[in-house]
């Protein structure tokens, strides 16, 4: 079966086992924006610092939330599309969406075929991806030609959005599973997928500065898509709000920055003198590196670990 390979590697390739760690929101109401991810989503309150808390699964961060009074939510900026929080199987994928539904939560249950996912706005228009791996199902992948190729195993072609079989999803359930319990453990950060200003330049950023794998450019949707170790998408990005769209203003609700979680100290030390050579302007903290894209969405580089869960 095919499966989707890096259109390019950089010469400064990021460490393969870098991988997504949380994104951090700012919202308008922290009552309401808890209650949804623990009630609806059913992450854990890890800490909550007054205006400031942290939601995920146990010691690990998936979401990070600051109330900004007065905050306002714009359009034709760049920002965050969606984050996509990744499920270890197709049951606890069902579970959550069995969740949404005796919530009466409206969603869009929908089949990439090498993925299986549900798209979901949290009640300040935050878009949410939950999803789970679906590799023996067959492909969706950028081709040659920069659009989109999709295929179900038995070599059917399909255009990767079709509606999911939720009945068959749910077949995967049974009496004893509950829905009111946290999502499990396994649970981690599967993508993030940004609105910018520009695809030229934001590649050039992500593949050749920082060192992701360029999984694919498809223009006339205009997006692309980069990974560490050659995965399907790690950071996806789109100019759906308009070619140079201008990054939105201090009082803006939404992205704040999002992680990446590299494996060790000595990868940490190494994107550190990368981010010096390629003249790309970055902070050091004790969290991490923090930087900007072209598109000044905020980014964290950090350890494992380090910013995943509140110290």
């Amino acid at each position: 079966m095919n499966q989707p390979q890096p259109v390019a590697f950089s010469p400064h390739r990021i460490h393969p086992d870098t991988r997504p760690g949380h994104v951090h929101l700012k919202v308008a109401e922290l009552e309401r924006q808890l209650a949804f991810y623990q009630q609806v989503l059913g992450l854990r309150l890890n800490w909550r610092e007054a205006a400031v808390a942290g939601l995920g699964v146990e010691g690990r961060d998936l979401v990070r939330l600051t109330e900004l009074p007065g905050g306002r939510r714009y359009q034709g900026v760049t920002g965050i599309y969606h984050f996509a929080i990744l499920f270890p199987d197709r049951r606890e994928l069902a579970r959550a969406i069995a969740r949404l539904y005796a919530a009466h939560y409206p969603n869009s249950p929908t089949d990439h075929v090498m993925t299986k996912t549900t798209y979901l706005d949290d009640p300040e228009g935050n878009n949410i991806e939950l999803y789970c791996e679906s590799p023996e199902d067959g492909v969706f992948m950028v081709n040659a030609d920069g659009g989109f190729f999709a295929r179900h195993a038995d070599g059917t072609p399909s255009d990767g959005r079709e509606p999911l079989d939720v009945e068959a999803l749910f077949a995967h359930l049974t009496e004893n599973d509950r829905l009111d319990l946290p999502v499990p453990p396994e649970t981690r950060m599967g993508h993030f997928h940004l609105y910018v200003a520009d695809l030229k330049t934001t590649r050039h950023f992500y593949h050749e500065g920082l060192g992701f794998d360029d999984m694919g450019s498809a223009r006339g949707f205009r997006m692309g898509m980069v990974s560490a170790g050659g995965y399907h998408h790690h950071i996806g990005y789109n100019t759906w709000q308009g070619k140079d769209a201008p990054p939105p203003p201090p009082d803006s609700l939404g992205l704040l920055y999002f992680s990446m979680s590299l494996p060790n100290a000595g990868e940490l030390e190494r994107m550190d003198g990368r981010l010096e050579e390629a003249g790309i302007s970055f902070e050091r903290r004790p969290d991490g590196l923090f930087l900007r894209d072209p598109s000044k969405n905020g980014v964290l580089l950090t350890l494992h670990g380090l910013a995943e869960s509140h110290r």
